[in-house]
C-alpha cells in the first residue's frame, strides 16, 4: 500500500516543490494549507488532496493528519519585519502551528515529522561558517518561533517517541517564489525588477552576504530527512551551499545570467533583524542525509528565470 504523507504549506513556494517531490516518489500527498501566502495554483497538475484550514487549530491539524505516515511542516509566515509588526500573530502562525502539529502526531500515532526551521535562528554572531552546535541567538520574533519549535519536537521526542529533524534553512530559491510576497526573497524580487527594466534597492550597503539553496537541493534534503535512520530523536541540520555571497554580487550575477546591464542601484536604511552574514556549514548534513547541492547559484538563477542552464 502506498503511504499518505501530510505536506503543511503545501501551497506555498517550497511546499509545492516537496509535494512535486513525494509525488515522483510515488508517494501519496495530502496538503493542508490556509493560503495565506501560498497559492492554489503552484498545486495545478498535481495528483493530491487539498485541504484549505489554519494548521494552528489543533481540531484542523488533527483531521489533516488521519492515516498519516509522515508529516512535512512547512507552514509558515517567513518574514521577520511580519513578525515584528504582529508579534502575537507570527507565533500564531510560526510556534503554535508547530505545537498544533505535534498533538496531531502524537494522537495519530505518527512517528516522523520533518520541520522547515531557519537560519535566523543563528543571529548575528561573527562566527562562520554557522554549525549547529553553536549557541542560538535570535535576533527577531520570527527566528524566537522557529527555535521554540526546535525545543517543543525535542519534548515530543522523549514523551512520546516522535522522530523529527528540523532543517535550518538558509536562502532558498527557485521557481515560484512570489515576487509581489512581502515575504519574498531576494532573488524573486531581483528577477521581476530584471523583467520590468528596474534599478535594484538594498537594504543597507548591499555588502551583506546570504547562502543561497536552490530549492529542489532543498526537496532532496526534505525526502532524504523524512527516511533515513537518525542518530538521536530529533535532528537539527543546515540547508545551504556551504557558500556566500555578497547582495551587490548576487545582483551582478543574476544580471550576467539574464545578459543584462547592472543599473544603478538605489540603498535604503538597514531592516531591523536583518543579518549581516550568513553561512551554512553543512558537514552535518552530508554526513546524516547524504545531502550534497547538485545546483550551483548560477544554474539555480538560469532556472529561475527560464533561461537554459549555463
Amino acid at each position: 500500500m502506498i503511504g499518505l504523507d501530510l505536506v503543511v504549506g503545501g501551497g506555498g513556494f517550497i511546499g509545492s516543490h516537496v509535494v512535486e517531490g513525494l509525488l515522483a516518489e510515488g508517494r501519496q500527498v495530502r496538503v493542508l494549507d490556509d493560503f495565506s501566502t501560498g497559492h492554489a495554483h503552484n498545486l495545478d497538475g498535481l495528483d493530491c488532496q487539498v485541504m484549505e484550514g489554519d494548521a494552528a487549530e489543533e481540531s484542523t491539524a488533527r483531521a489533516a493528519a488521519a492515516d498519516v505516515e509522515r508529516i512535512f511542516h512547512l507552514g509558515a509566515r517567513p518574514s521577520v519585519p511580519w513578525s515584528f509588526e504582529f508579534p502575537e500573530l507570527a507565533e500564531q502562525a510560526n510556534y503554535q502551528t508547530t505545537l498544533s502539529l505535534i498533538a496531531a502526531a502524537q494522537h495519530h500515532g505518527i512517528r516522523r515529522l520533518v520541520f522547515s526551521s531557519s537560519s535566523a535562528i543563528y543571529g548575528d554572531a561573527p562566527k562562520l561558517p554557522k554549525a549547529e552546535n553553536m549557541q542560538p541567538a535570535p535576533q527577531s520574533p520570527y527566528a524566537e518561533h522557529k527555535l521554540q519549535g526546535e525545543v517543543a519536537l525535542a519534548a515530543a521526542a522523549k514523551d512520546f517517541g516522535l522522530e523529527s529533524v528540523s532543517l535550518r534553512y538558509f536562502n532558498v530559491f527557485g521557481p515560484r517564489q512570489d515576487p509581489s510576497s512581502p515575504y519574498s526573497g531576494v532573488i524573486s524580487l531581483f528577477a521581476r525588477w530584471l523583467h520590468e527594466g528596474k534599478n535594484p534597492t538594498f537594504y543597507g550597503d548591499g555588502l551583506q552576504t546570504r547562502d543561497f539553496v536552490f530549492v529542489k537541493d532543498v526537496v532532496r534534503a526534505n525526502l532524504a530527512a523524512a527516511s533515513v535512520p537518525l542518530s538521536t530523536p530529533a535532528r537539527i541540520l543546515n540547508i545551504g551551499c556551504g557558500r556566500s555571497v555578497s547582495i551587490l554580487d548576487l545582483w551582478a550575477t543574476l544580471c550576467r545570467v539574464a545578459g543584462k546591464e547592472t543599473g544603478e542601484p538605489h540603498f535604503l536604511p538597514a531592516r531591523q533583524g536583518d543579518v549581516r552574514h550568513s553561512c551554512a556549514s553543512i558537514a552535518r548534513a552530508q554526513q546524516e542525509l547524504g545531502f550534497q547541492p547538485q545546483f550551483t547559484l548560477e544554474q539555480g538563477l538560469a532556472l529561475t528565470l527560464g533561461f537554459p542552464q549555463p
